[in-house]
């Protein structure tokens, strides 16, 4: 497995620059940056700072929890989808693992001795252990067939973790009201990525009694703490912020798409998310360093990941002004020579 990509801090500082000016498209984050509120409330909790935070945060789970229509005591929150992944991988579920591929490489870290299947191909996913599956897929950002997600829950002996943590840029259904009518389900979202919290940390796990009794019980305490909590509060109160989101990525990807099929060697995806994924017939290290070196936008290589084949990047759609400054270095990067 390839090691983790160096984050923007590191790049910038190992040359120089002000990480401010560099371009990030390697992290896919909401464009629209945190719903309004936010800095108010994480202000406004500094004052409980010097105060343990609740052990378990039981009601900003019920909170998420009416949100998506849930019972109480259908969430369990974590500090990141990353680190329940972890979790799982730790306490929650220690017997034989398979991760659907290509996927996220902290998932691949968190369940390194699992076997790899083919995500596009149900048939080769076995019907024991643990299933680890991404929806949408990252990095190539496609979707699988509600029916093959139904199936293969239905049928499984085992459970199956669910990945939706770019879910909710897209207009995919949801598996979270699944948990209800099957035991074996748990389902993994991200509140960092859609409401731009990533330095907070927040992310939930959703499941029914069965698992999440056998969780609760598994689980160290304090695993948010009260900025977190406070911020989660405001921006679940935002019935506005969603839509938004997701019509601008939409617009911005259909766009942006459009653009980059012009070009020579790239292939796009059919992708859903708020990212683009392109294979390409050069080398994604000379790419990458490019735009890195030349344009200072950072990339993600996606070479070298179990079930990607040849080469291959992934790009974050942004707000326009950064769309154009990608796309304006990617006509000058792939022009024809």
């Amino acid at each position: 497995m390839t090691g983790s990509q160096p984050d923007v801090y590191s790049l910038s500082r190992a040359r120089g620059w002000d990480w401010h000016e560099v371009l990030d498209l390697s992290v896919s984050i909401n464009p629209l940056g945190p719903p309004a509120g936010v800095r108010a409330a994480v202000e406004a909790a500094l004052d409980r700072i010097h105060v343990y935070p609740q052990q378990e945060p039981h009601d900003t789970e019920d909170l998420l929890a009416r949100r998506w229509g849930l019972a109480p005591g259908s969430v369990l929150l974590g500090h990141g989808a990353t680190e329940l992944h972890y979790f799982m991988a730790r306490a929650g579920w220690t017997g034989p693992a398979a991760v659907a591929v290509p996927t996220a490489t902290e998932i691949q870290r968190a369940f390194p001795r699992a076997l790899k299947v083919r995500a596009a191909d149900p048939e080769s996913w076995p019907q024991r252990g643990l299933l680890v599956l991404t929806q949408p897929n990252n990095p190539t950002g496609e979707a699988l067939p509600v029916e093959v997600l139904r199936r293969a829950i239905a049928m499984r002996d085992g459970p199956v973790l669910l990945d939706e943590s770019f879910i909710e840029f897209t207009g995919l259904e949801s598996a979270v009201a699944w948990v209800a009518d099957h035991a074996n389900l748990i389902v993994l979202r991200s509140l960092s990525k859609f409401y731009a919290l990533p330095g907070l940390r927040v992310g939930a796990l959703i499941t029914g009694a069965q698992w999440m009794d056998r969780l609760r019980r598994r689980r160290e305490p304090w695993a948010i703490g009260a900025l977190a909590e406070a911020a989660l509060t405001v921006v679940l109160d935002d019935d506005v912020y969603p839509a938004r989101s997701r019509a601008l990525v939409e617009q911005e990807r259909e766009w942006l798409a459009a653009e980059l099929r012009e070009l020579p060697s790239i292939d796009l995806s059919q992708g859903t998310a708020n990212f683009l994924f392109a294979r390409l017939d050069r080398p994604a290290a000379e790419v990458c360093e490019w735009f890195l070196d030349n344009r200072k936008i950072l990339l993600k290589n996606c070479t070298g990941r179990p079930g990607v084949e040849g080469e291959a990047v992934r790009f974050a759609i942004r707000q326009h002004p950064d769309n154009q400054r990608f796309l304006a270095a990617a006509k000058e990067c792939f022009r024809p020579e």
